[in-house]
Parts: C-alpha cells; structure tokens; sequence
C-alpha cells in the first residue's frame, strides 16, 4: 500500500507553533507533539499499516513500549490479528507484578514497537525486560527514528530498528 503522504500528514497535525519549553529547558516556538497522530485513529491506522509493512518474517509477538507505542501496537494488533503485550518501563509492584503485560512471550518472536526513538535507551531497556519474559527478541519498528545517522540502538547494537520515517521525511514531507 503506498501512503505517500503520511509524513506530510503527521507533521501537519503533530508540529505547533507557539511558545514551548523542550525536555532540555530551552524555550523553542515549535514543538513536536507525538500524541497528536496517535490519537487521530485515521493517522494511526495508516501508522499501523505501514509498520506492519515492516515486520520480519515469523513475527508472532507485537510489544508496545510504554507509553507511546502502546496505542501503535494495538493498532497494529487489530490490523493483524497478532496478539500484542505492554511493556512497562519497570515492573509493577501489585498483581502480577511483571514488566511485561498480555500474551506470553516466552520462547515467541516478539517485535518492539515504538512511536518516536531518539537515542534508543528506552528500547534497550524495554528490550532486556521483554528477553527476561522469556521472548526472542528479534527487531525494533518505530514510526519516527529522530535519531542521528542510521538507525540503532547503542545499548543494543545488534537489534535491527526498522523505522517508517525519519526526521528528515517529516521536514520535507516526504514518505
């Protein structure tokens, strides 16, 4: 399915202008806000579909990281009929206290699913808690690799990250 405006599309709902306070404390009069085409279920779906474009072979796991990526994997779940888990960033202290929620992983090819990666730590450690559960780790897809050169996790070399678009596709509205 080719969907050659996606990129264009996010950035139009997820870019605003106005007077924002980034993560780092520098004032900037724009922002990227990740949760707007997330919560537009038509962006979301194209989102899904092309993620699920990306999916290695043998794929029987879909894990949404916490917080971001958990509507994208259900999504994907949905267009799929893969069965999905939750990764939280840490176990729960209740119930089942588990870092990882939903189907069991053990011994299942399970793909991380992620909406915006920057540098990776987030999945490196989810990564650990999802192998810990017992999965075989095997990729990671993200909508958006915001990180620089190609895309990869420091933490985690040897997983393939697998993104839709990239900063770049955003800017020009490519993809």
């Amino acid at each position: 399915m080719s969907d050659d405006r996606l990129g264009q599309d996010i950035d139009a709902v997820a870019r605003l202008q106005g007077t924002f306070q980034l993560r780092s404390g520098q004032p900037s009069n724009e922002y990227f806000d990740k949760y707007r085409f997330e919560s537009d279920p038509a962006l979301l779906r194209r989102v899904a579909q092309r993620m699920l474009q990306l999916l290695p072979d043998g794929t029987e796991i879909l894990a949404g990281l916490e917080f971001g990526g958990v509507p994208i994997a259900t999504a994907m779940s949905l267009e799929s009929g893969l069965p999905v888990v939750f990764v939280r960033k840490t176990a729960k202290e209740y119930g089942t206290c588990q870092a990882v929620e939903g189907a069991d992983v053990r011994g299942r090819r399970t793909v991380l699913i992620e909406d915006v990666i920057a540098t990776g730590g987030a999945v490196g450690a989810a990564a650990e808690l999802v192998r810990a559960a017992g999965a075989d780790v095997t990729g990671v897809i993200c909508a958006i690799w915001r990180g620089e050169g190609s895309p990869g996790i420091v933490e985690a070399p040897a997983l393939p990250v697998f993104p839709v678009l990239t900063r770049a596709d955003l800017q020009s509205g490519l993809a």
